[in-house]
């Protein structure tokens, strides 16, 4: 089976102020695709982050990888 992961940039606002920027930042998925949005929620709980604001994913690409991280370290998008 080919494991994929996602190799991006991202940008993120907080609604209180500040924000944060990640480049070249890789993580396992599921099958051969991610979209945007799932990304950003993605981002969002596995760094545990508060009062979000935008999440801009940019650069994205799709690589093919043997996954990093165990199943059950890997966080459940809903």
């Amino acid at each position: 089976m080919t494991e994929h992961r996602v190799v991006f940039d991202f940008e993120i606002d907080f609604s209180n102020g500040g924000g944060i920027q990640g480049q070249g930042f890789r993580l396992d998925i599921d099958g051969d695709d991610i979209a945007d949005a799932d990304l950003a929620a993605y981002i969002v709980k596995d760094m545990r982050l508060l009062m979000v604001g935008e999440v801009r994913i940019l650069n994205k690409q799709i690589i093919q990888e043997a996954h990093k991280r165990g199943a059950a370290d890997v966080p459940q998008v809903d």
